[in-house]
């Protein structure tokens, strides 16, 4: 396998809950509402995209129940922290939970953690240091 994610798709409890949370919220344009899941237009990275819970768990082969620490956390990497500053607050004002607000962070970069509604956990970043950083935007 190649180091390379050609999709990420989250399993979601409440569908238009969590469209409601990513384009009203966070601006994300849809490509495609298939109904059962919805995909997210990517500006060339990985396209992220909902299915419901249970018929994602179902696909896959797995219980829909679960909780706590899944060990899966999205990053989102920024280049100035102003603007993981603006995001954060975009999130929160959606209904997002903060788990970290936005500060220095002990590696010597800066950047702030929150969940969506379904719980994915977020973690935004900035550093001076790296120049060849995966930037989202």
């Amino acid at each position: 396998m190649k180091a390379h994610v050609s999709s990420i798709l989250l399993g979601v409890q409440d569908m238009e809950r969590a469209k409601r949370f990513y384009t009203d919220g966070l601006g994300w344009k849809i490509k495609n509402d298939y109904g059962i899941s919805v995909f997210f237009e990517s500006d060339g990275a990985s396209p992220v995209g909902f299915y419901g819970r249970e018929g994602l768990a179902e696909q896959v082969g797995t219980s829909p129940e679960g909780d706590g620490f899944s060990g899966l956390v999205l990053t989102y990497v920024v280049r100035s922290e102003a603007r993981v500053d603006e995001i954060m607050a975009e999130a929160e004002k959606a209904g997002a939970t903060i788990l970290k607000p936005a500060g220095a962070l002990p590696w010597g970069g800066y950047g702030g953690t929150f969940t969506d509604p379904d719980g994915y956990i977020w973690s935004l970043g900035y550093s001076a240091r790296g120049t060849d950083q995966p930037y989202a935007e």
